[in-house]
């Protein structure tokens, strides 16, 4: 039975909602994070960890201080990131490196220190995008990060398949969290609802229910697949 859940990015929206639907039934959490003011542990259930998850010393500590508290993580999942939505002429390359650093190339650190430590199997998931398989405007940097995240879980899945360690992602449409305010907030947030057409915006307890689905033991037989948590924008078209 998987019970110990290493989580990266824990201070944001949704990681603080996968936190609590974890805690509740019955999992031991390692969180890990550059704010650790910002996060509410919940008693002797879980560890907080201060270190940067998009650095290998800190991906390597938060790992070690996981095994030290609870023992080997049985999963590992990924929030880590940021939102940058401007057309690719208002870019520049530190902000690209940003998005990367942030997004792909601590997926690849977080990905490779599991294949690493998790010699027993278990689970890894990250946070892609609906943007990496949709043409959104403005996304372009968004939609080339969570496209490299994807093909990781293909690939890593394949390759540590005979080894049961499975690496899955969620690929949400907007999600309403501190990170996405300007988008959520007044008229901007009709015109974000009415692209989705469910009719509104995701809530962090949307995408938490489904990366805690994802790491669930139960579903030990789903790896290598991106899960589209997004109110139907990735393959429906609008309400009319």
């Amino acid at each position: 039975m998987f019970s110990h859940l290493l989580l990266f990015g824990a201070s944001g929206g949704i990681a603080t909602a996968l936190h609590h639907h974890l805690a509740q039934s019955g999992w031991k959490l390692s969180l890990c994070t550059r704010s650790p003011d910002s996060v509410v542990t919940t008693g002797d259930s879980t560890h907080l960890i201060t270190a940067d998850g998009s650095t290998e010393s800190g991906v390597r500590q938060a790992f070690r201080e996981a095994e030290e508290a609870f023992g080997v993580p049985d999963a590992v999942v990924n929030c880590l990131g940021n939102v940058v939505l401007k057309p690719l002429h208002q870019t520049t390359a530190v902000g690209f490196s940003d998005v990367m650093r942030l997004h792909l190339f601590s997926s690849y650190l977080i990905a490779r220190e599991s294949a690493t430590c998790m010699t027993n199997g278990g689970s890894v998931a990250f946070v892609s995008s609906v943007a990496a398989t949709t043409g959104l405007a403005n996304h372009e940097l968004i939609a080339m990060a969570k496209s490299g995240i994807e093909g990781l879980v293909r690939s890593a899945a394949a390759t540590y398949a005979n080894r049961g360690l499975r690496f899955n992602a969620v690929a949400p449409g907007l999600t309403e969290t501190e990170a996405t305010a300007s988008l959520c907030r007044g008229p901007a947030r009709k015109v974000s609802e009415s692209m989705h057409p469910l009719g509104r915006i995701g809530q962090p307890e949307d995408i938490a229910s489904a990366l805690a689905w994802l790491v669930d033991p139960e579903t030990s037989w789903v790896t290598g697949q991106v899960v589209h948590v997004d109110g139907g924008l990735g393959a429906l078209r609008g309400r009319t």
